[in-house]
């Protein structure tokens, strides 16, 4: 089976929560606070490998979520943290979120993209302590994360891309130049799914992939071939395959302009990409057909090289691979595309916003969101410690500002009082 999109979800790890505790012992009844941190949840990590060629794993498990951290516990130990969980891609992977954005092409074995970051752990009571408040009898929960939807999508990595029309023997070819085993038929749309190759060359190995045949109006979601054209555009060189025996009723000039009309309207690249031309079936061909062929082409710097070939024989194809080498060997390395886009973007946790809402002062925003995992209003050092806060970070004074007097209602993470100055 052959899947090359699919929609999964992610989720970084939640913190640990900060563990709220006293130091005891027979010698010492009345210890100071000893609450440990807790631990920091798991990143969500996409890897390259070379495990699949596809995104078949993707089918049936469409959650990847991290491991949260662990509470903390007594003595001051911390809550283990969530590490790293990785998602292994097949290299060719790129990954865009709902709206279609790139977040990440992954074309090496090894390479990572870290998709989202763990929450981090709560700090635990020993954090809290001052000379003052030498028991404070709360500690900090663990940063909550939020679960994303992406999309994976498959472009294929090879060096040559096999393109035509169905049955030109695109599929016979990749077999007998490579150790790959396509189906092969004698009916149209034999190839459901582009199919790869390695060609071992004396000082370099060339990887070939057989692109499910094309038919006029592709470029436009006619036939098999349309959803697999993004699959060419990593390609350095296309083999552009031609049945030139005639058995299928085609004219073999007609059918280059129209599958070059179809890479030209899918995209401008496939257009300008070095191509060879082969005429294939060599050993069942009418040389005046052939002679036809040449004819037509012309001659030219902008005529691809043409090569007369015969999967059946092998006749040929020696000589195709050393001048698709030789292509090779003097085009630069593909430009990797530019990523400007993240998943998740980073937050000010001091950051705050301030507006009215039916008489009543709001507070919203990272740092309100921060200071509520660390509050319990019922507790008379947990609200003298958020107070603090909000006055250190220039939230009274903001609220002042815009017009908060005694009496005046706040509002500040849904919880409601009234200002008393």
């Amino acid at each position: 089976m052959f899947l090359d999109k699919v929609k999964i979800n992610i989720k970084a790890g939640n913190g640990g929560n900060g563990h709220t505790s006293f130091f005891r012992d027979k010698k010492n009844m009345w210890g100071g606070p000893d609450g440990g941190d807790g631990g920091r949840g798991g990143d969500v990590v996409f890897i390259g490998g070379t495990k699949d060629d596809n995104l078949v794993s993707f089918r049936f498990n469409k959650k990847y979520h991290a491991p949260d951290g662990e509470n903390g516990g007594k003595q001051r130990k911390k809550g283990k943290s969530g590490g790293i969980y990785h998602v292994e891609v097949p290299l060719g992977t790129r990954a865009y979120n709902i709206h279609g954005e790139l977040l990440a092409d992954i074309t090496e074995v090894g390479q990572e993209y870290v998709a989202l970051k763990g929450g981090g752990g709560g700090l635990g009571n020993s954090h809290f302590a001052t000379s003052r408040k030498q028991t404070p009898n709360f500690s900090q929960l663990g940063e909550p994360t939020k679960a994303h939807d992406i999309f994976l999508e498959l472009h294929t990595i090879a060096d040559i891309g096999l393109v035509g029309f169905p049955n030109v023997g695109k599929s016979s070819l990749l077999a007998s130049l490579t150790r790959a085993q396509p189906k092969i038929a004698n009916y149209h749309f034999t190839t459901l799914h582009p199919n790869v190759g390695v060609w071992n060359g004396a000082d370099r190995n060339l990887v070939l992939a057989d692109i499910p045949g094309l038919i006029e109006g592709a470029s436009e979601g006619v036939g098999l071939g349309h959803e697999f054209l993004r699959h060419i555009n990593r390609t350095k060189v296309l083999f552009h395959v031609i049945d030139i025996s005639g058995t299928e009723g085609r004219n073999p000039i007609e059918d280059f302009h129209t599958i070059n009309n179809e890479l030209k309207n899918f995209s401008s690249d496939l257009a300008h990409k070095p191509q060879i031309i082969i005429l294939n079936k060599l050993d069942i061909a009418d040389p005046k057909i052939i002679k036809e062929f040449r004819k037509a082409m012309g001659k030219g710097k902008k005529v691809p090289p043409v090569f007369e070939t015969s999967a059946a024989t092998h006749a040929g194809l020696v000589d195709l691979m050393n001048k698709a080498l030789e292509i090779i060997s003097k085009l630069p390395d593909p430009e990797s595309p530019e990523i400007s886009t993240v998943l998740e973007k980073p937050v000010d946790k001091n950051e705050f916003y301030v507006y009215q809402d039916e008489g009543a002062f709001v507070v919203t925003g990272p740092l309100v969101d921060n200071l509520a995992r660390g509050v319990v209003l019922n507790d008379t050092e947990s609200n003298y410690y958020f107070q603090k806060r909000l006055l250190n970070s220039g939230v009274i004074r903001e609220l002042k500002k815009q017009g908060m007097v005694t009496g005046s209602i706040v509002n500040v993470g849904g919880v409601e009082f009234e200002w008393m100055d």
